[in-house]
């Protein structure tokens, strides 16, 4: 989760809350009350997250619709539970997506991308709903035989809503207890919000050999910054901030049967920010690489160690993630922080004749 103090900050100013003293409170509410934080986080606008951010492509970077380097097209869902060591309802984050490449035969060594994303996400005791639907559009545009361009966007309907009766507030704290009976300053004007979002980003891939493989991207998510508020602002601070997010991926074959994929993550929203960095090992199983074994290490800084474990079948990818967490949290959590489950699935056309070169052919 994004480290957002800036957002406690004015939520505490718009509800006049004091937060009792931390080092007062004894240890089996002190998580919960650190958890109450996290949960006004989600209240203040942040974004879903996956700690396999290369199995989610169109949420990453709506210019990877169509970008699919050793398929026509691909269907991949994700999940991903937190906390549920320590909540009696963890965070759930799934998701669906699906993109394909389209007019392959229109353009000169072009084509476009049409896809379309489904988020949902339950934060909490406060079942702190989101669901957003996205349709992402892209173009891409080979740059001699050695790299290719893209540009897209996606527009989504955004729908968040939370159950305010579910909530424990710092002033409902007893002394002993936090009682959902004793009367609370915080006053939701609304328990749902729903608008339109804009994404668009920008992609770049070099590959000079068949052996080596690199991809560069950029991507501005709430571009029309939507209003985005359980509380009656209108000010500047009610909308959702831009968030900015790039990456680097490689590929690269190292051996008859192995393969390396390095990749690094970063993002930012207001004063919030992620860096997640790390490696995929793919090692061939089969002759002519249908099936392959995949580990790998990953690390968000400040927060968690990420060990990655999955498999190859023919077009079947499955990889599986648990976050073990580094951060002061861990002495809450016992360092569990979170599961995550990818699958994907990616196929040609029956007729795929018209299909361009776009990467080392592994």
């Amino acid at each position: 989760m994004l480290n957002n103090k800036s957002n406690i900050s004015k939520l505490k100013k718009k509800i006049g809350i004091q937060f009792c003293d931390f080092a007062i409170l004894r240890n089996r509410f002190l998580g919960a009350v650190i958890l109450s934080c996290f949960l006004f986080n989600s209240v203040s606008s942040q974004d879903l997250h996956f700690s396999q951010f290369f199995k989610s492509p169109l949420s990453t970077n709506p210019a990877n619709t169509g970008f699919i380097p050793d398929a026509d097209y691909r269907l991949g869902i994700q999940y991903r539970k937190q906390f549920s060591n320590i909540m009696s309802s963890p965070y759930k984050t799934f998701s669906v997506f699906g993109d394909a490449q389209i007019f392959r035969n229109l353009f000169e060594n072009g084509w476009m991308g049409l896809g379309g994303l489904l988020l949902n996400d339950v934060a909490g005791a406060g079942s702190l709903q989101s669901t957003k639907m996205y349709g992402s559009l892209a173009y891409h545009q080979m740059i001699a035989n050695s790299s290719l361009i893209s540009g897209g966007f996606n527009l989504g309907y955004v729908s968040k809503r939370i159950d305010p009766s579910k909530l424990k507030f710092p002033d409902q704290f007893d002394g002993k207890f936090f009682d959902n009976s004793l009367p609370t300053n915080v006053v939701l004007s609304n328990t749902a919000v729903s608008y339109f979002d804009l994404q668009a980003g920008i992609n770049y891939a070099y590959f000079p050999s068949e052996n080596i493989y690199f991809n560069i991207g950029y991507s501005i998510h709430h571009v029309n910054q939507p209003r985005e508020s359980f509380f009656n602002d209108q000010s500047e601070e009610g909308k959702l901030s831009v968030r900015h997010i790039a990456f680097i991926n490689g590929i690269f074959k190292v051996g008859k049967r192995v393969i390396l994929e390095p990749n690094i993550f970063y993002t930012n929203q207001s004063k919030a920010s992620s860096l997640v960095g790390g490696l995929l090992l793919n090692y061939n199983l089969s002759e002519f690489d249908e099936n392959e074994l995949i580990a790998g290490i990953y690390y968000r800084n400040q927060d968690a160690i990420i060990p990655m474990l999955g498999l190859k079948y023919k077009q079947i990818k499955i990889l599986f993630s648990y976050d073990a967490t580094v951060s002061p949290l861990n002495k809450f959590n016992n360092a569990a922080g979170a599961n995550e489950l990818s699958i994907i699935n990616s196929g040609f056309y029956r007729d795929h004749s018209d299909r361009q070169t776009i990467c080392p052919r592994f």
